[in-house]
């Protein structure tokens, strides 16, 4: 179901990407609605898809995954490959792609080793290319309406 944004879409669609906990009432505040009429628009959002869930942010690190790295993955057969991914615990997202290499798998370990097993998994399906991830400017920014 596709729906046509509006400029209060937008700004509710900002707001709950900085903080999905606020309430409809402070949302309403922020965005100069009432909270029935944000309420409504939320659920809007939510019925066509353009909100498709609400989580938290989870440090890895916090939970001792020191190690973060982005794996390129060459051609693999697909099932072997989303199976192998679905019995992973340690990819964290995971996107075919096109180019070179045909997977960009993002995961997380708590040592060289744990990445030295994890690998080994991958590496028995297609070539394999890594890199550690030294420091996140980025992790995921609001996206807005074009």
């Amino acid at each position: 179901m596709k729906i046509e944004l509006d400029g209060y879409d937008g700004r509710i669609l900002a707001e709950l990407q900085a903080d999905a906990r606020m309430s409809m009432t402070e949302l309403g505040r922020r965005v100069h609605l009432s909270p029935p009429a944000v309420a409504e628009r939320v659920r809007k959002l939510e019925a066509a898809g353009v909100i498709t869930g609400y989580h938290a942010c989870v440090d890895p690190a916090a939970l001792g995954y020191a190690i973060r790295a982005l794996v390129r993955v060459g051609r693999a057969e697909f099932a072997r490959m989303t199976d192998t991914i679905a019995a992973t615990a340690e990819v964290t997202g995971a996107w075919n792609v096109t180019g070179e290499d045909s997977w960009i798998l993002e995961i997380a370990v708590t040592d060289v080793a744990h990445l030295d097993r994890v690998l080994t998994a991958f590496c028995a399906l297609a070539q394999t290319s890594t890199a550690i991830i030294l420091k996140t400017v980025r992790e995921r920014g609001p996206l807005l309406p074009p």
